[in-house]
């Protein structure tokens, strides 16, 4: 029998149960972070459309991610922007009555710093992944009467113990060294959450695929020489050229610290899982701005 469809706000889209006979423990995600951590909420791993080191924002689905979205009983997805690349997929899913999850405007979404547009970049704070996980946790138990919640309810505890261990990796940076000059607008989750301030960006907005000017540039580079800012932020896997450009017009003051920041990392990487990115990402910071690593 299907589901009555819930309109709930904030761009959450939920419609009735897939096709007839599909379990309710066929989920899909679409990044590899929503990924891992359904899949630490589920219990068993599931179906991602965006594979490892993918730009989120342009990738494009194949007719097989396609058929693997209209067949599935649960598809959970950021939101807010990210997946501008699947956003036709999702819609047209949803309204054939595939129950699509985006969890980030569930997430007490912030605005981005350069518009009024919200940051899509909610995965950073893990206390609202930690928050995600629950609403994660009901949806599938919302589907799935004999869902068992304990998976779910270990997991998210670990989150919270995840954002302890972020601060005490960073407590030994003192707060005049907390600056941060980033590639994109993406780090104010985790600027907001561990008091950091991201003083300017290279590209405006909070998606990759904008482009700087050669007069924002400047300005950022004029910015930069009248602060103590020490590190410019880059997401691994995007071109580091940019960076080191305005890195060099600063006459060495920033270092270039790479993050993992909307995939994870390859196997050896340090960050293949939600956990571990986060614990990495802690360090490097830590360890370019003079705290332990």
């Amino acid at each position: 029998m299907k589901l009555r469809r819930i309109p709930l706000v904030l761009l959450m889209i939920v419609a009735a149960c897939g096709s007839p006979g599909s379990s309710p423990t066929q989920v899909v995600a679409t990044t590899s972070i929503l990924g891992d951590v359904v899949a630490n909420a589920l219990g068993s791993p599931v179906d991602v459309l965006i594979p490892r080191g993918a730009e989120p924002h342009d990738y494009r689905p194949s007719g097989r991610q396609a058929a693997l979205v209209a067949e599935a009983s649960l598809v959970v997805a950021n939101g807010l922007g990210l997946e501008e690349g699947l956003a036709d997929l999702l819609t047209t899913a949803a309204a054939d009555g595939t129950p699509v999850l985006e969890l980030g405007p569930l997430l007490d979404p912030r605005p981005l710093a350069s518009s009024t547009a919200l940051d899509p970049h909610v995965w950073l704070d893990p206390i609202r992944m930690a928050e995600g996980v629950r609403i994660i946790e009901d949806r599938l138990a919302e589907l799935d009467p004999t869902f068992t919640r304990g998976p779910a309810d270990t997991y998210a505890e670990s989150l919270e113990r995840l954002d302890r261990r972020i601060r005490e990796v960073l407590a030994p940076i003192p707060p005049e060294r907390r600056l941060l000059v980033t590639y994109h607008d993406s780090l104010g989750y985790f600027a907001e959450r561990y008091g950091f301030e991201v003083i300017g960006t290279l590209i405006p907005g909070g998606s990759t695929l904008a482009e700087a000017s050669p007069a924002r540039l400047a300005e950022l580079v004029d910015l930069i020489d009248r602060t103590d800012v020490r590190i410019l932020v880059v997401e691994a896997g995007t071109s580091p050229d940019l960076a080191r450009a305005v890195a060099a017009e600063t006459g060495g003051q920033l270092q270039i610290v790479e993050l993992y920041i909307g995939s994870l990392g390859e196997p050896g990487s340090g960050a293949e899982t939600y956990v571990t990115m986060m614990e990495t990402n802690a360090r490097r910071l830590a360890a370019a701005l003079g705290g332990r690593s």
